[in-house]
C-alpha cells in the first residue's frame, strides 16, 4: 500500500472494517477514579480525553508515553508531553494532569503508570483508558494481565473507520497498525503476555486476508500466519 493513498482501497476495506470494529470494546462509560491516555501518533486521544474530563468522567488523568519511531518526528518532546499540551488547549486544567514520560510500549504504559500513581499516593480502583480505537482490545487485555485489580473501561473518539483515517491522513499507516494490533491480540496471549480474549473466526479470516495481501509492516514477522 502506498503512503500517498487518500483512502483505503476498496478491495481490502471490508476486512479492515472487521478488524477496526473487533478491536473496539464498546464499553458503556461511567465516572472512574482516573483517566489514562495512552501515548501514540494519534492526537485524537487527548482531544477525547478533554471531552471525557468535561463530562465528569474522571478528576485526574495520566498521559503516558515516551516515543516510538513513528512518533518522534511528530511529538519530539515525547507523546505524553504533547498530549498534555493538546488536552490543556482543549480545556483540561494543568493541575489535574500527571505525566509518565518513559513508557515505550503498552505494557510499560500500564506498569509505569501504576508506579507513578503509587509514588503520588493516588489510589485508583477504576480507570477510563483512552487510546486509538483499534488499540482498545489489546490495551484492555494488557491491563487485565498487569493490573488485574483495576477496573478498566476503554474509550476512543467516536469516529467511523473512514473518518478516523481522515484525521490521521495516512491510510496505509493506519491499516498496517490495525493488522499489527490484531495480530498481538490473537497471538501474544499464547506467549504469556496478556489475558486471552475470544477472537471470532471472521476476525481471524479478515486478518489472514490482509496478511496475505502483504499488509505486514507493523506485524511481528516471526509469528505471521
Amino acid at each position: 500500500m502506498s503512503a500517498q493513498l487518500t483512502q483505503i482501497p476498496p478491495e481490502i476495506y471490508a476486512d479492515v472494517a472487521v478488524l477496526f470494529e473487533f478491536n473496539q470494546m464498546h464499553h458503556e462509560l461511567r465516572p472512574c477514579s482516573i483517566g489514562i491516555g495512552l501515548g501514540s501518533h494519534d492526537s485524537n486521544v487527548p482531544v477525547h480525553a478533554a471531552e471525557l474530563y468535561k463530562e465528569g468522567m474522571f478528576p485526574l488523568i495520566v498521559f503516558t508515553g515516551s516515543n516510538a519511531p513513528t512518533t518522534v518526528g511528530r511529538f519530539p518532546r515525547g507523546e505524553a508531553v504533547h498530549f498534555a499540551e493538546i488536552a490543556i488547549e482543549r480545556g483540561i486544567p494543568p493541575e489535574v494532569i500527571l505525566l509518565e514520560t518513559e513508557a515505550r510500549n503498552t505494557g510499560e504504559n500500564v506498569t509505569l503508570t501504576r508506579e507513578l500513581l503509587d509514588k503520588r499516593a493516588v489510589q485508583a480502583s477504576s480507570a477510563i483508558v483512552i487510546c486509538r480505537p483499534y488499540q482498545q482490545r489489546r490495551a484492555h487485555a494488557t491491563f487485565g494481565a498487569l493490573w488485574p485489580d483495576l477496573q478498566v473501561l476503554c474509550s476512543s473518539r467516536p469516529l467511523s473507520l473512514a473518518d478516523y483515517v481522515v484525521t490521521i491522513g495516512n491510510p496505509a499507516f493506519v491499516v498496517n497498525l490495525i493488522v499489527g494490533d490484531t495480530q498481538r491480540v490473537i497471538e501474544y496471549p499464547d506467549a504469556g503476555f496478556r489475558t486471552k480474549p475470544s477472537v471470532p473466526d471472521s476476525v481471524v479470516a479478515a486478518y489472514k486476508h490482509l496478511v496475505k495481501a502483504g499488509i505486514t509492516s507493523r506485524a511481528v514477522r516471526n509469528s505471521l500466519v
